[in-house]
């Protein structure tokens, strides 16, 4: 009989989240109804910001957030090349061209030295901002990011869809929360069947701004106007209108009854990751094929957890052959065929490029078991004949 497969991640669906999507089957709103306000009320109040607003997926929040923003054909906005292809494409979406920075090769994240290099070496206002994202799980350090940029008057999008959850203290006590909305404009999640929160499909814009919060709220609904009071005419109860050209970029009462339900152990669900960090942490340090093993670091999220491993490839291929999907995040965006096509190339970000060649992502979810986590770290050993 063969072993059961072992994902690099998944969703975890309870009863209770069963029974959440079934009372609003028999309901009578499967969309457009009570559900999703509670749900960005309850999301706001989960990552401590003012407003957010629940959409179809995390790149259409992406995608909402640049349109928003202005974002305009020619504008410049910087992000990593170590990402999922959407915290680059929204800004290709809007016209705007995409400048890629190498990342930090000790926390994977956007290097704040170079990006620091890149502006005072450029004429103020060739940027208008930037996409950081919290690999991983791991959150950036925005309040380093905004002094970086502040006097380039730059605006930032918070690319939190692995970051749920995380924080960074400070050593006078200040806390940042990923979505809290200090020392960015707009922050946004995905629940996506393998993010902490699942949905099948969705995700969240977080702000503290209220124009903004109010804006993406019609461009959410084909740009119609919500608040009857500022629409130009007036023929009746019925009547609405298109003030600018925006998206249905709409969530369901579906999809806000399981996040609403999953959000209520979202929690619970990062102790269990933390706890699957320490598993991992405690067998597999003493491995002279791994290169680096991510570490146990206080507000970390661990949506991920990637090790950088010699012969990578060749470990991928035999968990594989034994049902273990491990997966590699990300094949950098810069390499590409479409962002080549803009120039970019091989060798121009050496730091992302080598991390590629020894990264992997080891299985992490909430629902798994110890006798699976021994699994993996049984065919770890013995492909490097321990």
């Amino acid at each position: 009989m063969a072993n059961k497969v072992i994902p690099y991640g998944t969703q975890d669906i309870s009863q209770e989240d069963i029974n959440a999507v079934v009372d609003v089957l028999k309901s009578k709103n499967l969309t457009q109804g009570p559900l999703i306000k509670e749900f960005e009320n309850k999301f706001a109040a989960y990552v401590n910001a003012k407003y957010a607003i629940a959409v179809s997926s995390g790149t259409a929040a992406l995608h909402l957030c640049a349109i928003a923003l202005n974002i305009k054909p020619g504008d410049k906005v910087i992000t990593t090349p170590l990402t999922f292809s959407a915290s680059a494409n929204c800004i290709r979406y809007c016209g705007g061209e995409v400048h890629f920075i190498d990342i930090n090769s000790d926390n994977f994240l956007i290097d704040t030295n170079k990006l620091e290099r890149l502006l005072e070496s450029s004429p103020k206002g060739t940027f208008k901002g930037i996409i950081p994202v919290n690999f991983a799980g791991r959150s950036n350090n925005f309040k380093e990011i905004n002094r970086i940029i502040k006097k380039h008057n730059m605006w930032i999008i918070e690319d939190a869809c692995h970051s749920p959850g995380a924080y960074i203290k400070y050593n006078n006590d200040e806390t940042i929360f990923s979505g809290d909305g200090n020392y960015k404009n707009l922050s946004i999640f995905s629940f996506h069947p393998v993010k902490h929160i699942a949905c099948g499909e969705g995700g969240m814009i977080t702000t503290n701004d209220k124009n903004l919060y109010l804006r993406i709220l019609n461009l959410r609904s084909h740009g119609i106007q919500q608040d009857k009071s500022l629409n130009i005419e007036n023929h009746g109860p019925w009547y609405y209108e298109m003030q600018e050209l925006g998206y249905n970029y709409r969530i369901t009462d579906i999809q806000s009854a399981l996040g609403i339900s999953q959000l209520s152990r979202a929690k619970n669900n990062l102790k269990k990751r933390f706890e699957i960090v320490k598993f991992y942490e405690d067998k597999l340090s003493s491995l002279t094929q791994i290169k680096k093993l991510p570490g146990f670091i206080d507000g970390h999220a661990y949506h991920l957890y990637v090790i950088l491993v010699k012969n990578r490839d060749g470990l991928i291929k035999y968990l594989r052959e034994n049902n273990v999907f491990a997966q590699v995040h990300y094949i950098p965006v810069h390499l590409m065929p479409y962002y080549k096509k803009f120039g970019w190339k091989n060798g121009d970000f050496p730091i992302v490029e080598d991390y590629y060649n020894y990264c992997l992502s080891l299985p992490i979810y909430p629902s798994l078991e110890r006798k699976d986590l021994n699994r993996v770290v049984d065919l770890i050993y013995k492909f490097y004949k321990y």
